[in-house]
């Protein structure tokens, strides 16, 4: 494993069209650490081996759909961050994909490269600043618990 991997924004994209994949993957692999799934399923699976920071899902797929694939995983990856990908306009699959998906982002395909990078770029800040949010409130709430502890102390003593 390179040394850059361990820097690289991780990302899932699902999708059941293997050319869909395959194009993404030649066009982004040099800047992402792309991990690929032709199903709902599999990408529950690779999610359960890997780590991921960014999940994109195409809408439709014979299985799954993408909103309901993202709502699934909510509760055992809540930390990615979701885009949602369709090659058809459908204000309901939006709404969804909001409300049901936590979807940040919604594309339509095809995707155009630059505005792709854009969006996976906003994500990924998005994403660690969510991260580093988390890490302060968890040092915030300790320093208060010790703070708590040392004042029952000396009210005891």
């Amino acid at each position: 494993m390179k040394e850059d991997d361990e820097i690289k924004i991780r990302i899932l994209y699902v999708d059941d069209e293997v050319n869909n994949l395959q194009a993404f993957k030649a066009t982004f692999r040099r800047d992402y650490k792309i991990f690929l799934a032709e199903s709902a399923q599999e990408g529950r699976d690779l999610l359960e081996e890997e780590e991921m920071d960014i999940i994109i899902t195409d809408q439709r797929m014979p299985d799954e759909t993408g909103v309901d694939f993202l709502a699934s995983i909510i509760p055992y990856y809540p930390e990615p961050i979701r885009i949602l990908l369709t090659g058809y306009t459908d204000i309901q699959a939006v709404i969804d994909a909001i409300n049901k998906g936590q979807v940040y982002h919604y594309l339509t395909k095809p995707w155009e490269e630059d505005y792709m990078r854009t969006v996976i770029k906003n994500a990924f800040e998005v994403f660690s600043l969510r991260k580093e949010n988390k890490i302060l409130t968890d040092n915030l709430l300790k320093a208060n618990d010790q703070l708590e502890f040392l004042l029952r102390q000396n009210l005891l003593s």
